[in-house]
């Protein structure tokens, strides 16, 4: 992009972790509305924004048209990803809803693994711009369709138990417990992400090829696929609080392992098979948080206030990651 239009590196990227931002904050209002009216208006709508939002991108004149763009993306990001899904499934499929939610982020986790090589190899062949108008027509023929038609299931009310309605949604979201756990998903996220998203110029520093670098970011998919599997052995084994502070050291030592292991290229895919298969398993861990502790009761709304710092945090972890780098690598030139 940068390339062809001449834009900063800078305001592009700024522009993605834009439309992260505004997906944390649109969420918390998304999830209101999912526990009174369901997904099949909310994923239906945010699937047209999705289309609409790649469109403006492909066609962006200069970076203000861009940044809009990708601004419009965040708020469908918060109407169509996993959070929005997860309230739904949660919802229907209570108390069953952890092979529910299994299921659906089976294929959520393939997402990096295809997308990112058939990106690659559309921008082999494509302009930038063609690429976007590609994965617009993709995502316009398979998701506008399925959430109008098949998200059509009456919409049950809200469960309320002796065990789980005593507190209500504003008291549980500014309690300890729920806030604790949102800092820990959010700093877990953010070293997470903030070296998920630097792998492909990792590996290229180490002289892989971009192919190569891309095939290492895509198979972290796998993985998570992968671990989702093992989510649920993994709930009748483990308590809440257990496999909660598991998952998390898991995650900082996948994370140091990428640091620490410069090659073969075979163990650099280990590496990211395991640390997607970590990853996985914290997806289901954030789905499951809730419910396992308050129940499904203003479950769309207290997610929302569970995920909106951790999104947040992905959408600075590029930043904080890159200056970090750099201050270290000055340190090490140093010293």
């Amino acid at each position: 992009m940068t390339a062809a239009t001449g834009w900063p590196t800078g305001a592009t990227t700024a522009a993605f972790s834009l439309a992260l931002v505004v997906s944390a904050l649109a969420g918390i209002r998304v999830g209101r509305i999912l526990d009174r009216r369901g997904p099949r208006a909310v994923m239906t709508v945010g699937s047209v924004l999705g289309v609409v939002s790649l469109l403006i991108v492909a066609a962006a004149p200069n970076v203000l048209v861009f940044v809009a763009g990708w601004s419009l993306a965040g708020l469908a990001m918060a109407t169509t990803f996993y959070q929005p899904a997860f309230a739904a499934l949660t919802r229907w499929w209570a108390p069953d809803h952890v092979r529910a939610l299994t299921v659906v982020t089976l294929a959520g986790g393939l997402a990096s693994t295809v997308f990112a090589p058939l990106t690659a190899a559309l921008a082999d062949h494509l302009s930038w711009r063609h690429t976007y108008l590609v994965l617009a027509g993709i995502l316009a023929a398979v998701t506008i369709p399925a959430h109008a038609l098949a998200l059509r299931a009456p919409w049950p009310d809200a469960p309320t138990s002796p065990a789980h309605g005593s507190p209500g949604a504003a008291e549980i979201g500014r309690s300890r417990p729920l806030l604790l756990l949102a800092a820990a998903f959010t700093l877990s996220g953010f070293a997470m992400y903030a070296v998920v998203i630097a792998l492909v110029p990792l590996l290229l520093e180490r002289g892989y090829t971009t192919s190569q670098a891309a095939w290492a970011l895509g198979i972290g998919g796998a993985g998570q696929t992968l671990g989702r599997t093992l989510y649920a052995a993994l709930t009748r084994g483990t308590t809440a609080t257990a496999r909660t502070t598991l998952l998390i050291a898991l995650g900082a030592l996948t994370t140091a392992a990428f640091a620490a292991v410069p090659g073969p290229y075979a163990l650099l895919i280990a590496v990211s098979v395991v640390a997607g298969m970590v990853r996985g398993n914290l997806t289901l861990l954030q789905a499951t948080a809730i419910t396992d502790r308050w129940g499904t009761n203003h479950y769309g709304r207290l997610s929302g206030l569970l995920a909106a710092p951790a999104t947040t945090a992905a959408a600075l972890a590029p930043f904080a990651g890159a200056a970090l780098a750099v201050s270290l690598v000055l340190q090490r030139c140093l010293f």
